[in-house]
């Protein structure tokens, strides 16, 4: 179980997962040696699954943000789910109930990259498009 602590040192690894464990223990009040301990059991019990950054696509020239909504004309789900994990374009996939049957975030560089994409997603289905026009959170 989680307590206070815990919950402290994960939203402040969220903020900033390159806190150094001597940091996190000043704000919360322990010993470096004590946070290292808590982060290494919540790593062990699954609670602590990874560590990332978040990247300005902007920058990179991958500025076009869409989600689509796929509804399979198949029951091929295991071909579609591998065809996502192939797509580099894809960044985020989610299961979804109600309208619709998979959620897709994808970040591509420009509409041709798009609509080569959403060709490909009509060999499982159709699908419903959303593009972002702004980032509010």
């Amino acid at each position: 179980m989680l307590d206070q602590t815990d919950i402290k040192i994960l939203t402040l690894l969220k903020e900033n997962s390159r806190l150094q464990w001597r940091e996190i223990g000043e704000l919360v009040h322990l010993t470096g040696q004590a946070v290292a301990n808590r982060i290494k059991k919540m790593e062990k019990e699954g609670i602590i699954e990874k560590y990332t950054i978040n990247l300005n696509n902007t920058k990179l020239d991958k500025s076009l943000i869409a989600y689509i909504t796929v509804f399979m004309k198949t029951s091929n789900h295991p071909a579609f789910i591998q065809f996502v994990k192939n797509n580099k374009f894809i960044i985020e996939c989610h299961r979804i109930s109600g309208d619709g049957c998979y959620l897709l975030k994808v970040n591509v560089t420009d509409e041709e990259n798009l609509m080569c994409l959403l060709n490909k997603i009509l060999d499982f289905g159709n699908y419903r498009l959303n593009i972002s026009i702004s980032r509010i959170k």
